[in-house]
């Protein structure tokens, strides 16, 4: 992922979230915070982006987001339903009106023969609307590849729900 592409992609969704007076909140298992991460690298974020949780462990997502282990249990830490609590747990737990989540395999193990490597739950919610989600099977680029890809999904995801 080019940096700068980043940077200008992320300056530009925080002046979208700035002029309809939204703020962010994020919760990433697989990314380990690099959405959080590429919208606070641009200054005066500080006004949009509420806080990250990274919730890498299913006790994290538990503990931090509120997310049940028997919902972690019964569809796995990557599913649609987690990445959907995941984004519903992040925003009952921030002063933000908008929230992306974001569960994967990155690889290069951790795969089942069901959930191969790339693939990826991103979830979005805003107050008051339905959650949004998106599955990815970016396939096995490489561990940085498959991140920097869900970061970008996600930075789209966030723009969806600001509409």
């Amino acid at each position: 992922m080019n940096t700068h592409d980043l940077e200008e992609r992320s300056a530009r969704l925080l002046a979208l979230l700035r002029t309809r007076g939204l703020k962010v909140v994020t919760a990433e298992s697989c990314t380990g915070g690099l959405v959080a991460g590429a919208l606070t690298a641009i200054a005066g974020s500080s006004d949009v982006v509420d806080r990250g949780f990274v919730t890498y462990s299913n006790a994290a997502k538990s503990d931090m987001l509120g997310i049940p282990a028997e919902l972690i249990t019964k569809h796995g830490a990557v599913s649609e339903p987690v990445a959907r609590a995941m984004a519903e747990g992040a925003l009952s737990r921030s002063a933000a009106e908008i929230s992306v989540a974001i569960t994967g395999i990155a690889g290069p193990g951790g795969a089942t023969d069901t959930k191969p490597v790339g693939l990826v739950h991103l979830a979005a919610t805003r107050r008051g609307r339905p959650t949004l989600h998106l599955e990815r099977r970016y396939g096995d680029l490489g561990r940085s590849a498959v991140r920097d890809a869900a970061v970008l999904d996600a930075l789209e995801l966030i723009e969806r729900v600001a509409d």
